[in-house]
């Protein structure tokens, strides 16, 4: 895939306006778990869409520390455990609150117990068309966390190969295909040399 063809990452600035367009879509909580699994957990479409709630609850009945994506709901066997971050763990938390039902997928629609793929992809296009956010699309949620665990993962001791394992690439390479390039922390780090 040549670099022309991959989604665009988004910016700080753009994460936080779509957060705030979803605050006043109909149905407001899924819709900002949906965006959330997909930037803070790294979550593909095929993911998000069948993501249950046994993937995230403990023993206790709480929404646990990580999410323990079985295969059969991920791309080939790239299932595995993704540690939540704080804010994603809170919107579980919520929409955990509000729904009746605790078992089978999480994400739901109005007519069935479950979604497509088709349809978490069909979202995010919706969004960030109506957003303006030219070049963005479900996948552009998994690029940007991939994108800033690369940048962050040195400061708390870790390497790419960490990175590997957070986005369940079964190689580096593929991995490496996914991190958008800084040309200002280029241009910093040359200044440090």
């Amino acid at each position: 895939m040549g670099l022309a063809k991959q989604a665009k990452t988004l910016t700080k600035h753009q994460h936080t306006a779509l957060l705030s367009f979803l605050d006043g879509t109909r149905h407001a909580e899924r819709n900002k778990l949906i965006f959330l699994l997909s930037t803070r957990a790294g979550l593909r479409a095929k993911e998000i869409a069948n993501i249950t709630w046994e993937m995230v609850i403990d023993a206790d009945g709480e929404i646990s520390d990580c999410i323990k994506l079985q295969n059969t709901a991920s791309k080939g066997s790239s299932g595995g455990v993704i540690w939540l971050n704080k804010e994603l763990q809170s919107a579980l938390q919520q929409y955990q609150a509000s729904n009746c039902t605790l078992s089978g997928n999480i994400i739901k629609t109005e007519r069935g117990n479950s979604t497509s793929a088709q349809v978490i992809v069909n979202m995010f296009q919706t969004w960030y068309n109506k957003m303006g956010f030219i070049g963005c699309s479900s996948h552009s949620g998994r690029r940007t966390f991939i994108t800033n665990a690369a940048k962050k993962i040195s400061t708390v001791g870790g390497s790419i190969r960490d990175v590997q394992m957070l986005a369940r690439h079964s190689s580096l390479n593929m991995t490496q295909r996914y991190i958008e390039a800084d040309v200002d922390a280029q241009k910093k780090v040359v200044q440090m040399i």
